[in-house]
């Protein structure tokens, strides 16, 4: 297709700035073009700028969410960069299981988590090293369709290839077809929620830990502290938050202690900062999610 016009691109950033907060700065046309011909090609028109010309109608609200699905980014895979999750093993798991009393399950969120991969991976985890206690993991994207992939928990062999050990596959996957489903154990422990992170937060529960790795890298830095914000308001006072290797609050947010689990940084909410978290009932959880 053509070559996206300056108008165009203009557009375009300024409504996934404005619907999710993500910066499109100068550079990035290119990407606009590859993730929306796709969608302008479905729509019959003859490039992408004619395209983005028909999304000011009032009529093209669901174009225009489709434009700011489409310009997410869902790279992701299992295990990805190893080290959080051997931290999560190792140090944050056995600090859990002393400090969540048995009565109730222990309450982790994987924020922008694509297509599932990192709920499902957590879930591998707390089913080894957190047996016979509940686990509830809230898996959530601002993406619909990735929502709904999770909650699917079907995954292509490349897919699969991408970072699972193969004794876990045979574990905790059966084939299916061409595909692999996650099993029921593991879906189980996991829902769906769609989650706009730049905007105010649903309901939700109070979290032991949050993931939310290699998102806050997308916002600007206003953006970027108000999400901390709003995840500080959620996680428990004695909670873990795991962020992206290129992530850090510093000089963000400075209402957060680091610790170092190897070469992995853990943030935890600051002793002099101890937040009073939000409370919400078992039943207002099962309310805001999709459900498995």
């Amino acid at each position: 297709m053509g070559n996206l016009t300056p108008q165009a691109f203009a557009y375009v950033a300024d409504l996934v700035r404005r619907e999710a907060a993500i910066v499109l700065g100068p550079g990035k046309e290119y990407l606009v073009e590859a993730r929306l011909t796709p969608l302008a090609r479905a729509a019959g028109a003859a490039d992408v700028s004619a395209y983005v010309s028909r999304l000011h109608a009032p009529s093209q609200a669901g174009q225009r969410t489709a434009v700011v699905e489409a310009l997410t980014t869902n790279e992701t895979s299992w295990f990805r960069d190893g080290e959080p999750f051997e931290a999560m093993r190792t140090n944050v798991v056995p600090q859990l299981l002393n400090q969540v009393p048995p009565t109730r399950g222990i309450n982790i969120w994987s924020a922008a988590c694509s297509s599932g991969q990192e709920a499902y991976t957590i879930a591998m985890v707390m089913a080894e090293r957190a047996a016979g206690r509940k686990v509830d993991i809230l898996a959530s994207d601002l993406s619909q369709e990735m929502v709904q992939r999770t909650k699917a928990g079907s995954y292509s062999r490349l897919e699969v290839g991408r970072g699972l050990p193969a004794p876990l596959m045979v574990k905790h996957f059966r084939r299916s077809g061409t595909q692999w489903q996650v099993s029921e154990q593991l879906r189980s422990m996991v829902r769906t929620q769609r989650i706009n992170l730049a905007a105010p937060f649903p309901p939700l529960p109070v979290f032991d830990v949050v993931f939310l790795r290699n998102v806050l890298i997308y916002f600007d830095t206003p953006t970027k502290k108000a999400i901390l914000q709003r995840v500080r308001q959620v996680l428990s006072p004695q909670g873990f938050l795991f962020l992206g290797g290129a992530e850090t609050t510093l000089g963000i947010d400075d209402s957060w202690d680091r610790t170092t689990v190897g070469r992995f940084t853990l943030y935890r909410p600051a002793t002099a900062v101890r937040p009073t978290p939000v409370p919400s009932p078992a039943l207002a959880w099962a309310a805001t999610a999709e459900g498995r």
